[in-house]
């Protein structure tokens, strides 16, 4: 029973590590915030063009144009659109898919956690694939 319970525990503890050793890489968090803080840059000098080439295919398909999605984007994502300042939180996966937190204050200056769905390419590169707009976990505090 002893060896069985230290078996377990032995199988428990390298499944853990695998599991933490199969996370994003330190390169693929470096690019997902990259990506975000381009286009977020990209948005701040209203640079449609910019901005939607760091959206997923999906994203731009559904779009159609640059124009359009700046629209949206300017209409419903005020804080990400025209943030006063951003503050990157953990790098999740969600349901299958990496999610990074971005906690944002607004022009507003209310705070929002910005959830963004992150997407690899076949080309190796990350693409925004989708943004939650939620109550802040961590702004102001």
């Amino acid at each position: 029973m002893r060896n069985t319970l230290i078996a377990l525990l032995l199988l428990f503890s390298s499944s853990i590590a695998e599991a933490q050793e199969t996370g994003p890489s330190a390169p693929d968090r470096t690019a997902i915030r990259e990506v975000i803080s381009r286009q977020i840059q990209a948005f701040q000098h209203d640079d449609a063009a910019a901005a939607f080439g760091f959206a997923s295919p999906s994203i731009q398909q559904l779009m159609g144009t640059p124009e359009n999605f700046l629209n949206l984007v300017r209409g419903h994502y005020q804080p990400v659109y025209r943030p006063r300042s951003t503050v990157f939180g953990r790098l999740a996966e969600q349901d299958g898919q990496l999610v990074q937190e971005v906690d944002v204050v607004g022009p507003d200056g209310l705070g929002v956690q910005a959830l963004y769905s992150m997407e690899k390419q076949a080309d190796g590169t990350w693409r925004i694939s989708g943004c939650e707009l939620t109550t802040p976990t961590s702004v102001g505090t």
